[in-house]
């Protein structure tokens, strides 16, 4: 008699869900181009005048594009981090690793390699993804290669974090006040309009850094077996967790380079998209890419809606957070 895959489900309700994901993201994808703080419309990007048309597309266009990119990279890195530390509380902001990436574009941006159009570009994400990988391989010694506890996993990451808020800090006290604005409200986390040439360079790291997981999907689910079972079944475990860790930072990296630090994403979006599709990575990171396109896009979204009431814009990055820590609690408390 054969036996039951238990990773398997039904083809049907998995093909359902996403094709209910990419329609949530296209309505995120228009909703967001055609509402915001001014008073142009999505009609208005084809026949609204100059002005309606630079608003549409030289404005609210890029940065939609950024939020979606943005979210996209989190929730998938947060679901490969939870597979490759076996800790579902796991995720870039609580592990410290989104900490490091935001202190190494902090010293890049205030040393002024920012200021640079297309080096900056290219190079902020790069030094972004030192960071991570820095922070990364910090909290992986800390546990000991990820076999600690969750808690201990948690904890190294807590310390991390607060290790680099620290020296961000101290390199703020030691800016220059011009500088000294923007930085703060950039490590709130803040959706900015970023440049085509900036786009385009975060978008491809997160798309690399996303390939390499989607394309180790099937690997990764192996080592919920455990280190023995999975290494029996022809995986190079520690390659693959170094190659899994490396791929994150570089989504880590390029997406705090430009949007600051924007908590929680990736421990939201997987835990509900595991609740719909499963465990299984091969089905829950494309869920997970396409849900944090559309859960970033849709508070961005808000978030410049509301700026007329409020006369001023929350940075997206609060937004997430007053989501994504009431469910971290709640799991925390389960687990525990």
């Amino acid at each position: 008699m054969r036996r039951a895959d238990p990773m398997s489900r039904p083809r049907g309700r998995d093909a359902a869900a996403f094709v209910l994901c990419v329609l949530a993201l296209l309505l995120a994808l228009v909703l967001g181009v055609a509402f915001g703080s001014g008073s142009a419309g999505l009609a208005d990007a084809f026949g609204g005048g100059m002005r309606a048309h630079e608003i549409i597309v030289g404005v609210r266009l890029p940065r939609v594009l950024l939020g979606a990119i943005a979210g996209a990279g989190l929730a998938a890195v947060g679901a490969s981090f939870q597979s490759v530390m076996r800790n579902l509380l796991a995720e870039p902001y609580t592990l410290g690793v989104s900490g490091g990436a935001a202190l190494a574009a902090t010293v890049a941006i205030a040393g002024g390699l920012g200021d640079a159009p297309l080096l900056g570009a290219a190079g902020v994400p790069a030094v972004a993804f030192l960071g991570g990988i820095a922070a990364t391989a910090l909290v992986w010694a800390l546990v000991r290669g990820g076999r600690a506890g969750g808690a201990s996993i948690l904890l190294a990451g807590v310390v991390v974090n607060q290790i680099a808020g620290a020296c961000i800090l101290f390199i703020e006290a030691l800016s220059d006040p011009a500088k000294l604005q923007s930085l703060v409200w950039w490590l709130m986390g803040y959706l900015d309009v970023p440049s085509w040439s900036r786009l385009a360079f975060v978008a491809a790291y997160v798309a690399g850094g996303a390939s390499v997981l989607l394309i180790d999907a099937a690997r990764m689910n192996l080592l919920s077996l455990g280190d023995e079972a999975a290494a029996s079944l022809g995986v190079d475990v520690r390659a693959l967790e170094r190659r899994a860790l490396f791929a994150c930072a570089a989504v880590v990296g390029a997406v705090v380079s430009v949007t600051g630090l924007v908590g929680f994403v990736g421990l939201v979006v997987p835990q509900a998209m595991r609740r719909v599709v499963g465990p299984d990575l091969r089905l829950l990171l494309p869920a997970s890419i396409l849900s944090g396109a559309t859960m970033l896009v849709v508070c961005d979204t808000v978030v410049r809606v509301l700026a007329p009431v409020l006369h001023t814009e929350l940075p997206v990055g609060a937004v997430t957070a007053l989501v994504g820590g009431p469910v971290f609690l709640v799991l925390l408390a389960r687990r525990g």
